[in-house]
């Protein structure tokens, strides 16, 4: 049944949420639109806190996705959040870098050589499907109110006092109140559609459409030059814009993918396993693959590169993939999901206590820093200078491949590291250092 009967949420002792009436019968303070890591992270923060969440998700858990190598950055947000507990728990494959490789030339990342003082240099590389499921059942444990297989219809947002309508699996309708909604949908950017804002992804990094091919193996690797505890990203030897990722697990299994440009003429015909076997085996990933045997279908994601016009609006605001998609070579979306959800959570704890928010100032500004350096340094990889400097960075230990890596860890928001306040710059410096023309 529809769950608009239950007994309404009480508001925070401090009765001071923002235009909140004193008449008004609310289901909760905060509504919240998906439950992936951007909506569970901002959940918990916000339940720790005091406020009461509801959260509508469309899908039923557990359920694939992709995206599933986290950056370091990502565990200090857990860790504040009081999340990472369960999921160093979890038995997940232990992350500490990258490999890139193309043709004969390798490139070994260690994200604990980094620019950071503080600070987590490990992570984990994951199935989201599990992660996902869990950071859902630890949110719930802290009295998150998680409606699974509950799709938004329709919505009206004001600042205190908002509503969503929503159809659950059975058909059944019904609609929720609160003083704010969180979108945190994803790729469903369920506000953005509804108000017009959703918009293809058209900078510079761009301008070339991309499809992404993907499934998950039993690898069966075994030689011991294969590092799990890393990411491997290979570049196509020849055509550099053409590249993919390979996401070991810890039960032996792997995350398969490659990116290339969509429409293709070169690929024209031919179907989706014949481009993904001609792709795999023109690189050494055929021979390091040759044994593994697919345990899901191809996947398919077409044109991902998404933003919206505003990241927030009158009683709302935006997490995630909801407000922006990046490609996903520098496996950033988990990451900018947590760290938008950190500072929203932060921006409405104020709020409910009586402190005046600048969405702009305290959310938008401060998240599109560190989105706008991953941004640059698509740009970078795409136009081939991000790929000079890490091919050809020298073995030695300095300061400036510290900063280096210290992006590629996610830590994308420090503005002591010349590579956050002064992105364009160093990159341009570094490709001149790096440059063996």
């Amino acid at each position: 049944m529809p769950r608009n009967d239950v007994p309404h949420h009480q508001m925070p002792d401090s009765q001071n949420t923002a235009n909140r009436t004193a008449d008004a019968h609310y289901d909760c303070d905060i509504a919240i639109i998906g439950a992936g890591p951007s909506g569970t992270v901002a959940a918990k923060f916000l339940r720790d806190a005091g406020l009461s969440v509801i959260v509508l998700e469309t899908q039923t858990f557990p359920r694939f996705v992709i995206g599933e190598s986290l950056l370091p950055q990502c565990m200090n947000v857990l860790e504040r959040a009081g999340l990472l507990g369960a999921i160093q728990d979890a038995g997940f494959q232990y992350k500490n870098g990258a490999v890139f490789a193309r043709g004969a030339q390798h490139q070994s990342i260690d994200f604990r050589e980094n620019f950071e003082d503080t600070g987590w240099g490990t992570t984990f590389q994951v199935q989201r499907s599990r992660f996902d499921q869990i950071l859902a059942q630890e949110t719930q444990n802290a009295g998150a109110d998680i409606r699974f297989g509950h799709k938004v219809t329709h919505a009206v947002l004001r600042d205190g006092d908002c509503t969503l309508d929503f159809e659950n699996e059975a058909g059944e309708t019904g609609q929720i109140r609160s003083t704010f909604v969180i979108d945190a949908s994803g790729y469903g950017r369920v506000l953005p559609r509804m108000l017009g804002t959703a918009k293809p992804d058209d900078g510079p990094g761009q301008s070339i459409k991309r499809r992404a091919v993907f499934t998950h193996m039993r690898d069966h690797i075994s030689g011991p030059s294969y590092d799990r505890e890393k990411i491997l990203i290979t570049v196509h030897p020849v055509r550099s814009e053409i590249w993919y990722w390979l996401i070991p697990f810890s039960d032996g299994t792997a995350s398969v993918g490659v990116i290339y440009p969509d429409q293709d003429p070169e690929f024209d015909g031919l179907d989706d396993q014949t481009i993904f076997d001609r792709l795999i085996n023109d690189t050494h990933l055929g021979s390091l693959l040759a044994d593994a045997d697919p345990i899901r279908p191809l996947g398919t994601i077409a044109g991902y590169g998404a933003q919206s016009d505003t990241l927030h609006g009158d009683g709302y605001v935006l997490l995630g993939n909801s407000a922006g998609f990046l490609d996903p070579v520098f496996s950033s979306g988990v990451t900018i999901a947590m760290q938008s959800a950190e500072l929203a959570a932060t921006a409405l704890i104020a709020r409910s206590n009586g402190q005046p928010v600048d969405w702009n100032a305290d959310y938008a500004i401060p998240l599109n820093k560190g989105v706008e350096t991953f941004r640059a340094y698509v740009d970078a990889w795409y136009d081939g200078r991000l790929q000079t400097i890490i091919f050809n960075q020298p073995d030695e230990d300095n300061k400036l491949k510290r900063m280096v890596v210290s992006i590629l860890a996610g830590y994308a928001w420090n503005l002591e590291n010349p590579l956050v306040s002064k992105t364009d710059r160093y990159l341009e410096m570094l490709h001149d250092l790096c440059d063996p023309s």
